[in-house]
């Protein structure tokens, strides 16, 4: 039977063009392992995928997914919620987690959409992240997903599969997404964050990552493994 692959070993000495270009074959061989990796919230507007973002925070997407037809059902739109009773947001939404501040914060959200953005989801980094509870993770989710612009998004799997495969040795989201940026060309980074995700979710765990089952075994120096 034929030995994996000895890991690369990226160390300090790998040149910036040395990691570029593995960033690159990083990116190739997850469109070949996830072609068809997108956000796993189901929305069908910029306004449901922001608000699915917003309740996502400390709960799985699944659970999300659960939730949110009822709430849209209700309340369709920025106008209906802003007009919404908070106790009712929260009966909807209870199961998410933090029920309480994510209903305020979408409802805080909604009201500025109406009242300063003509109801409609705004789509520029500053005038997202102006809205209450929308930080620059939710904010780039939105842009790159619902919007189809350029964005990175560092959740908790892009961080730490990043620093895995040494494409970066930060740990705060805002660094690595500079990192990110710097590696890659605009044209990438949405894909590339959602398929990192993908890989996060069902190869590269938080606690023991199936390496041998990886594709990217041959190019990732297990930084922190």
């Amino acid at each position: 039977m034929r030995a994996p692959a000895k890991p690369t070993t990226p160390s300090r000495r790998e040149s910036a063009e040395a990691r570029k270009h593995r960033a690159v074959r990083i990116a190739a061989r997850l469109q070949e392992a996830y072609p068809d990796a997108t956000c796993e919230l189901d929305f069908h507007n910029p306004w449901e995928l922001l608000v699915a973002t917003i309740l996502s925070a400390q709960c799985t997407d699944k659970m999300v997914n659960q939730v949110t037809p009822a709430l849209f059902e209700q309340f369709p739109d920025a106008s209906s919620l802003a007009r919404a009773p908070q106790s009712k947001i929260e009966r909807l939404i209870r199961k998410t987690g933090f029920y309480s501040q994510k209903a305020k914060a979408i409802r805080a959200s909604a009201k500025a959409i109406v009242s300063r953005f003509e109801s409609r989801v705004p789509d520029t980094i500053e005038d997202l992240t102006s809205l209450q509870g929308v930080g620059r993770k939710t904010a780039s989710v939105v842009l790159g997903t619902a919007f189809g612009k350029p964005a990175v998004f560092v959740d908790t799997h892009v961080k730490r599969l990043s620093y895995r495969l040494a494409l970066t040795r930060f740990d705060e989201p805002d660094k690595v997404e500079q990192d990110i940026r710097r590696l890659l060309p605009p044209e990438q980074w949405t894909e590339f964050c959602h398929r990192l995700i993908h890989h996060g979710r069902r190869v590269c765990f938080a606690r023991k990552p199936n390496c041998q089952g990886c594709p990217l075994e041959p190019m990732c120096p297990r930084v922190g493994v």
